[in-house]
């Protein structure tokens, strides 16, 4: 672990709302026995610490999300809603492996002179959280008063709360699990399959495997989606024999992942979800869970596809100070952010019991 004198942060005089960056200075050791060399943590932080520190709210963001929680939560995240920075300290630190700020692919590898790309390293969850133990110490928070992500951000949290049990008071799992399925890997698995096909993503260019990425956003969108909700969105009014609104709906998503993000921060993000499993050399899942102590809210989407009921009702069972509800959605995993205000009205009814 870094200790204080270890970081050096490059935070820029603006408002709370810019994106603030810490370089982390020498080598930062991964679970998997590689490295990454001065990495640089990007993150946003939303109101002002209180005096006794107690109004820390930690948003973990999910694979393609950035570092700002109010953008892509709003509902749950932001001026008016239950997160907000008038009565918390809202912190969220993106990713490393994203191309949102943090050291990713398309950084450039300090010992090579090189772009990372395809060399970059294998990053687990646990390297994740890592990183966010080096932002809290940099920014002097001793207690989280609330963890809360979706998807594979929960994976961060879920982790986090099992690597440091005393730091959190609550925390907020939305849509995610303790341990990639088979399933879930085999779909990320089929996305990097596509990628692959684009010859691009083999090139020296930073935004090699635009294409790919493009394919395997659509295929995503399988998983994180319905059937019921593009049988009712997409539907055909005319007798078509080509030029399906579902094909130009596959289409328009992939394209718009395409022209916000890079096709080798996905892929390394995607295999990063693949690593997730909290029992790995702590005696499997269940003892873990065990080691949770914060008062914990498991909500799952009764229609996901990725992180089913079952990867919840495991969440539930293995924490022992834990609540377990499902949100009704035709959305599907995304549900975890379209249903944004039901999600907080159901953390508002928790938080207040736990008070």
């Amino acid at each position: 672990m870094f200790t204080k004198s270890q970081y050096l942060a490059e935070s820029s005089d603006s408002a709370q709302q810019s994106l603030q960056y810490l370089k982390v200075k020498g080598d930062f050791s991964l679970e998997n026995g590689s490295f990454l060399t001065d990495p640089v943590i990007a993150y946003h932080t939303f109101g002002q610490l209180n005096d006794d520190g107690s109004n820390v709210v930690w948003v973990c963001h999910a694979l393609t999300a950035n570092a700002n929680p109010t953008e892509w939560w709003p509902g749950l995240v932001g001026q008016n809603d239950l997160i907000n920075p008038e009565e918390h300290f809202i912190v969220c630190a993106n990713i490393l492996g994203s191309c949102y700020g943090s050291t990713g692919p398309k950084d450039f590898n300090p010992h090579s002179g090189e772009r990372y790309l395809r060399q970059f390293p294998l990053l687990t969850i646990r390297d994740m959280v890592k990183a966010h133990e080096v932002l809290r110490a940099h920014l002097g928070i001793k207690e989280i008063y609330l963890g809360l992500g979706g998807s594979m951000g929960g994976q961060q949290v879920l982790e986090w709360a099992i690597e440091q049990p005393l730091l959190f008071k609550n925390i907020c799992l939305v849509a995610t699990g303790a341990k990639s399925s088979p399933w879930g890997i085999g779909i990320r698995t089929a996305q990097r399959m596509a990628i692959e096909a684009d010859p691009s993503f083999f090139s020296s260019s930073p935004k090699g495997g635009w294409k790919g990425l493009e394919a395997a956003r659509a295929m995503a969108m399988i998983s994180y989606r319905t059937d019921s909700v593009y049988n009712a969105s997409q539907r055909e009014g005319s007798e078509k024999i080509d030029g399906f609104n579902a094909e130009s709906y596959q289409r328009y998503q992939g394209l718009k992942l395409q022209k916000r993000f890079n096709a080798h921060s996905y892929y390394a993000l995607s295999k990063c979800m693949d690593t997730q499993d909290v029992g790995r050399k702590r005696g499997g899942v269940q003892e873990a869970l065990k080691q949770v102590k914060a008062n914990t809210l498991v909500i799952g989407v009764n229609s996901d596809l990725l992180f089913t009921r079952n990867d919840q009702q495991i969440l539930a069972h293995g924490i022992k100070q834990s609540q377990l509800t499902f949100i009704d959605s035709n959305y599907g995993h995304d549900g975890f952010l379209v249903e944004a205000e039901s999600i907080s009205n159901i953390l508002e009814n928790f938080l207040n019991e736990k008070k």
